[in-house]
Order: C-alpha cells, then sequence, then structure tokens
C-alpha cells in the first residue's frame, strides 16, 4: 500500500466543499480503491478573524484528502474524482509517520474531529542538505513540538515525489490537532493560557526550532475540519 496526500485548491464556499467531499467524493474514491481516507477542509467551523493562516498560492489550499492505494500508478481515476471538486489539485506521494496518536484515529468513525487540525506544508530551508532536514525536522523539532503546544494528534507526512504537473516542491505536509480555543488564542496553542513566561518560552523556543530547517518565506497553513472515514 501506498499513501497519496492531494491538496485541493479553491476560492470557493468552504461548507459546500466539505459536503461534496463527505458526500460524493469518498464514496467515489472508495470505488476506485482508496482505502483510509482522510478529509479535511477549511469550513465555516475553523473561519474566524485571527485564525492562524498562511496562504501562498491562488486559488489558496482550501482542502486536503489523503488515503492509501495498493499502487499509486492507479491514480488516475482518483485524480479526476478530486480535481472536479476544485480548480487545481496538487498530489504527492507520502510516507506517514505519527508522532502523537489522537482518540479520533482510533476511533477513526467518519464524525468531525474535535477543535481544528492545522494542516501545514513545509519546505526545506535552502541552506541545509535534505539529511539535516530531516534529522531536525523528525528528531529535534517533534520534541519541540510535543514539549511547547497544546496538540492532542500530529501526523508527519515527508513527501516522496509529486504525483501531479506542476505542483509546489514541498518537503513535507503535517497535520496537527489542536483545541477549538486555540485558533484565536496562541497562549492555549502554546499551552501556557495563564502564565506570560512560560508563553513568550514556548513561543521562541517553536519559532526558533522551525528557524533551523523551514523556509519559512515558504510555507503554507490552512486550520480545517478533519474527518477520519472508515473503510
Amino acid at each position: 500500500m501506498e499513501k497519496l496526500v492531494y491538496l485541493l485548491r479553491t476560492n470557493g464556499d468552504g461548507d459546500a466543499l466539505r459536503e461534496a467531499l463527505l458526500g460524493e467524493s469518498v464514496p467515489a474514491l472508495r470505488g476506485e480503491g482508496a482505502r483510509r481516507l482522510t478529509v479535511c477542509v477549511s469550513d465555516g467551523a475553523v473561519t474566524r478573524e485571527g485564525a492562524p493562516r498562511i496562504a501562498q498560492l491562488d486559488p489558496k489550499i482550501a482542502a486536503e484528502v489523503c488515503f492509501w492505494l495498493e499502487n499509486s500508478d492507479d491514480r488516475a481515476g482518483c485524480e479526476a474524482i478530486l480535481g472536479a471538486k476544485a480548480e487545481a489539485i496538487e498530489g504527492y506521494l507520502a510516507l506517514e509517520s505519527v508522532p502523537i496518536v489522537s482518540e479520533e484515529r482510533l476511533r477513526c468513525d467518519g464524525k468531525r474531529s474535535r477543535g481544528f487540525t492545522l494542516v501545514t506544508a513545509i519546505t526545506k530551508l535552502p541552506s541545509i542538505d535534505y539529511e539535516t532536514f530531516l534529522r531536525i525536522w523528525h528528531e529535534d523539532h517533534k520534541l519541540v513540538a510535543r514539549e511547547t503546544q497544546r496538540s492532542f494528534s500530529y501526523v508527519r507526512n515527508t513527501l516522496v515525489r509529486s504525483l501531479t504537473d506542476g505542483a509546489p516542491g514541498f518537503a513535507g505536509i503535517v497535520e496537527e490537532g489542536f483545541p477549538i480555543e486555540a485558533l484565536g488564542d496562541q497562549r492555549v496553542w502554546y499551552d501556557s493560557p495563564d502564565d506570560e513566561a512560560i508563553f513568550e518560552a514556548n513561543r521562541a523556543r517553536m519559532m526558533e526550532s522551525c528557524q533551523r530547517f523551514l523556509d519559512l518565506g515558504a510555507i503554507d497553513s490552512h486550520p480545517m475540519s478533519e474527518y477520519l472515514l472508515p473503510d
């Protein structure tokens, strides 16, 4: 089995996209052999002033759809299904690791996951080599993220290669689950609602870690509602 990750780009209505993906695309993808489907969408539940969003592309990234196929060579039908719901799609073959397993991932019942999921496409810092990038991201930064943030899920997709023509050269796509309150309150995000010193220390430690391996000017990051779907 191989994991495929698709970013759907559109400036259309997020709630309508969610309904179309869950109601129409998911059954059609299953018919093409897709398994272990995850759908994340920037819908009305996560759209509010002050939400942490970094949009580099136009049309913007509005959804992420992940699934597993026996053979990624047989993806044409899946891409046609997803392409019908967006102005553009960007596909990648990924290696998945899950440093923090959520309760929702264990249940996988198709209901909306609690809080919100921050879907972030990342690019390697040009001044470091790929092996250094992977070491910092997979080893050092993992610990920093777990120790400074109030995240309850963490899925790390290391991208192997692009599957669609012209896809941006992202090195990875990360999905992190946070309490819904963190959408507008960084103190909740950095697990320090009542302590200014801890907040500043956690935020500084996270930023310092990111600067070691990420091209921060090329990050694309969006809060989304997550649906983990049963087979």
